[in-house]
């Protein structure tokens, strides 16, 4: 059953943000591996892994509602950072952008009577819970380590042992 078109837009919408959140956390890794901190780096890789199997969900999901898939004009990420911690807030504002933009389908599914939506879209809601809680995490973190380069290197490390979950 196809999805009402203004919803079906929404949709694709999200596919969009969810390719342009993984650039950015793309852009982000190469910031990290030009500095050495190869563990960060791969965590974000992982990241953007995540973000891009999140937008193939909203887009396979479009395709098996019978709409259409449009993605959008995606916007080059930001490529200027200045400290690991003014990277992860971006990471956090990036990652409330989209949350923000998954409660508005929610808020058109329901508006539309579109239940067909609510459990993909309950899933990302909990994701997002999930994200936001972890990059503001390690930005605490971070805030704690402040010029420490030996707490810095440390994190890395640990950040580094992050593999890909399964979804």
């Amino acid at each position: 059953m196809k999805m009402p078109p203004n919803l079906a837009t929404a949709f694709n919408n999200q596919v969009t943000l969810e390719i342009e959140s993984s650039l950015a956390y793309l852009q982000m890794a190469a910031h990290f591996e030009a500095r050495s901190l190869k563990g960060i780096s791969a965590w974000m890789r992982v990241q953007s892994d995540e973000e891009r199997t999140h937008a193939l969900k909203f887009f396979d999901y479009v395709l098996s509602r019978g709409n259409d898939v449009a993605i959008g004009t995606v916007q080059a990420p930001v490529a200027e950072f200045t400290t690991p911690a003014s990277v992860f807030e971006l990471a956090l504002a990036q990652e409330q952008k989209v949350s923000a933009a998954i409660a508005e389908l929610h808020r058109l599914a329901t508006e539309t009577h579109d239940v067909a939506s609510f459990p993909l879209l309950q899933w990302f809601l909990e994701e997002q819970i999930e994200e936001e809680a972890t990059v503001s995490e390690i930005i605490d973190q971070l805030n704690l380590i402040g010029d420490d380069g030996g707490a810095l290197l440390m994190l890395d490390r640990e950040l580094g042992g992050r593999t890909a979950e399964a979804e």
